[in-house]
């Protein structure tokens, strides 16, 4: 139809008429189009190395639609991943980005940094020295150390991380970490630690922490005094000083928008599905994953939802300020146009749920999962939910579709093997290394002698310390 609308309007302008000089002219014009048009294809589909891939292509810097005009993307990221605020979808998303590019990862030698030490650039695997080696993302479980970090990233590193609103993360923390926190461990569920907290909680026993203020403490600041409305200022200045960007759980899509834009990515790097989520079924309202109904142990009367809010005061009141920060600058972005990409992001969130997720897209059981080598870890009271992938993809989407719903664990363990591949460990099928059994870290107690610290992977940390020792050290430096 096209090529027969164009002839009619070249007879129309009496083009017919043109001379044998004119007809050989038009035919070189529309031969040479042709050439360059083949020659882009050729030059990015065939001579350049293969790399991963999207299901969507991401446009260039200069193409219209989703992407975001002249600006250029930013490829040297931070993100401090907080705990049990959705931020193992956001380090997926990051992992993807980097991996689709071939970036460098600052990736720690077990599965965290350390983690809840406060960072040190030893703990990144491949470290030798301020700037000696160049990385471009980091990402994984930290309690942040700015100093520490940035002998690790460049000057022109982008800083941004996500909070949720207190309770719900004490719920997710309950959940999860009941076992890990003797806090948690001695209740008999939430509710009977949200009515009488100081009953359970010791700040000097190791992993309390998990049980009080979690967000305040991943950012590093002073976590073992009470709150006062000066602290909280003074640590909300911290955060403020330090990330570019804060994102809000509850509000992901509308983070989402927010982060590719301070980025200056293409919508479709932050299009992605729910992982690491518990007991949870699909919600309309938000386009995100919502909590169904909690379990007899996590159930709370909203005067008991109440108390973990006062418990938690120092997140609640950095909470509020950077929720507040977030829709100011909603209200700069223009709410019409965030309506508007939120829109297209579900949208493409949709079509990917329905090309690559079995179950219309619904969070399995990690028993289910057929694959073994993408079932999520499991911790805590609830089961954590995982996807499997619709059969008959061929390679290239099966792929994209595989590193969408790959856990964070199994993630990071094929990045390693590719980034240090000297180092290579027995794979198991799919092509993934055997996955070492991480467990949280915790205190190995033989007949009340108190052993050695391990991270995820075993890696000693410290002997017979307490937090509040090592912070001191830390201060000290």
């Amino acid at each position: 139809m096209v090529f027969r609308r164009s002839a009619r309007r070249m007879r129309w302008l009496g083009c017919y008429r043109l001379g044998p000089v004119w007809k050989a002219l038009l035919i070189f014009v529309v031969i040479a189009f042709a050439g360059q048009l083949l020659g882009v294809i050729f030059n990015k589909s065939w001579m350049q190395p293969e790399r991963p891939h999207s299901i969507y292509s991401f446009p260039s810097e200069n193409s219209q639609g989703d992407s975001l005009g002249s600006c250029q993307p930013h490829t040297h990221i931070m993100f401090l991943k907080t705990h049990k605020t959705a931020s193992s979808t956001v380090l997926n998303l990051l992992y993807r980005f980097g991996e689709e590019r071939g970036l460098k990862f600052a990736l720690p030698v077990g599965y965290q940094f350390g983690y809840p030490l406060p960072f040190i650039a030893q703990r990144v695997k491949g470290y030798r020295g301020p700037h000696v080696a160049e990385f471009d993302i980091m990402g994984n479980h930290m309690r942040f150390n700015r100093p520490e970090v940035e002998k690790v990233m460049p000057a022109d590193t982008f800083y941004f991380s996500i909070l949720r609103d207190p309770v719900a993360l004490a719920e997710s923390s309950y959940a999860y970490y009941k076992n890990v926190a003797p806090s948690f461990r001695r209740a008999k569920g939430l509710a009977d630690f949200a009515d009488n907290p100081y009953k359970y909680y010791d700040p000097r026993v190791r992993n309390n922490h998990y049980a009080r203020n979690l967000m305040w403490f991943d950012f590093g600041l002073d976590h073992t005094s009470n709150f006062s409305f000066a602290l909280a200022k003074r640590g909300v200045a911290a955060v403020r000083r330090n990330f570019k960007l804060i994102l809000i759980s509850e509000y992901f899509d509308q983070s989402m928008v927010l982060l590719r834009h301070a980025l200056c990515w293409p919508l479709d790097a932050v299009v992605s599905f729910s992982l690491n989520a518990r007991q949870q079924m699909p919600s309309g309202r938000s386009g995100w994953v919502g909590k169904a109904a909690a379990p007899a142990p996590l159930a709370l009367t909203d005067k008991q939802r109440l108390k973990l809010r006062e418990w938690n005061a120092l997140d609640w009141h950095l909470y509020q300020a950077f929720n507040l920060t977030f829709w100011q600058d909603v209200e700069r972005f223009g709410r019409s146009r965030m309506e508007s990409e939120v829109a297209l992001l579900r949208t493409k969130r949709e079509v990917l749920t329905r090309i690559c997720l079995r179950d219309g897209g619904r969070p399995i059981e990690a028993s289910r999962i057929r694959d073994k080598t993408i079932r999520p870890f499991q911790s805590g009271l609830v089961k954590i939910l995982g996807y499997e992938l619709q059969s008959g993809l061929d390679n290239a989407t099966w792929e994209a579709c595989l590193r969408m719903i790959r856990p964070e664990i199994q993630y990071k363990d094929l990045l390693d093997l590719r980034q240090f591949p000297r180092a290579q460990q027995p794979q198991a099928a799919g092509g993934l290394p055997v996955k070492r059994e991480p467990s949280v870290l915790r205190n190995e107690d033989r007949g009340g002698k108190r052993l050695v610290e391990k991270d995820w992977d075993g890696t000693i940390l410290f002997r017979n310390q307490s937090l509040e020792q090592i912070d001191s050290k830390v201060r000290l430096r």
